[in-house]
């Protein structure tokens, strides 16, 4: 478990610090290894964003868009109504 926030000069040096580094260490690691989990696999299309308003549409985009022929992009429903 590895946080980065601290560099020694030598393994010693590193053994001698460690009582007082642990917590925070530990803590920050597993901040780390969160941001790593929630950054994985969740992008979205590049179709699946409203053109107008820029907002996500919400799946199934077939009852939550419309397709506009004027520029081949589907639009939110709510841009649509508007």
């Amino acid at each position: 478990t590895a946080c980065f926030l601290v560099k020694y000069c030598s393994v010693d040096c590193q053994k001698t610090h460690r009582k007082q580094h642990k917590k925070a260490c530990k803590k920050r690691a597993a901040e780390l290894r969160d941001e790593k989990l929630y950054s994985q696999g969740h992008e979205r299309a590049e179709g699946s964003f409203c053109p107008l308003c820029v907002l996500a549409i919400p799946f199934p985009l077939e009852q939550h868009a419309t397709f506009r022929a004027c520029c081949s992009k589907l639009v939110c429903n709510g841009c649509s109504l508007a």
